[in-house]
């Protein structure tokens, strides 16, 4: 779930091709599944869950124009993880953002529920998502976009290869900020170490 009580402040990062990966297992009682039509009801509820967005109706719009458009892509690079029951509770997406003309893997909209966080489904979820980008993309760099306020999934993207990137103008994100951005998590790193 976002932390809003830090600062808000962009993190553009970067996991580069020769980077080994390592998988994580989900835990007993959970499995990976595929988009299929009308699972944007789940991502929706999901994202909305970890609060991206105000409401569900405002998230489903945003999959609606941003990712329905693409369904064939969606039903191979949309990635959710669910319980034994069948209930989505976790979703990531191996798209793609371009930066001028190139176009680059990105990893999008990461969320797990907060009711099933802290169980290492987000480390599997991201893990999975990143073997299946490499499926789709062949070895090349991948990039995220996230912000201080998920600093628990900064530290899991960082287990996964991930590094805070000074490269500028990537998918629209000037990316000119990354002193604040690194004074922000330090400190939060902190503030939870000595609680």
């Amino acid at each position: 779930m976002l932390d809003m009580s830090l600062p808000y402040a962009d993190i553009l990062m970067k996991r580069e091709k020769d980077t080994e990966l390592v998988l994580f297992s989900l835990p007993e009682d959970y499995r990976f599944s595929y988009f299929k039509a009308g699972d944007e009801k789940a991502w929706a509820k999901i994202e909305t869950s970890v609060l991206e967005f105000d409401d569900e109706i405002d998230a489903l719009l945003y999959f609606q124009r941003d990712y329905l458009p693409y369904l064939s892509e969606l039903e191979r690079r949309c990635l959710f993880v669910e319980t034994a029951e069948g209930e989505k509770i976790a979703t990531c997406t191996a798209w793609w953002d371009y930066s001028g003309e190139r176009r680059d893997p990105w990893l999008h909209w990461f969320a797990v529920h907060p009711n099933h966080q802290g169980k290492g489904i987000g480390k599997a979820l991201a893990s999975k998502l990143l073997e299946r980008m490499t499926e789709i993309e062949g070895k090349r760099d991948f990039y995220l976009h996230t912000q201080t306020w998920s600093h628990r999934a900064v530290k899991i993207y960082e287990t996964l290869g991930y590094r805070i990137t000074e490269e500028r103008n990537l998918a629209g994100y000037a990316n000119e900020d990354n002193s604040n951005a690194l004074a922000i998590l330090k400190s939060a790193y902190q503030e939870k170490v000595s609680c």
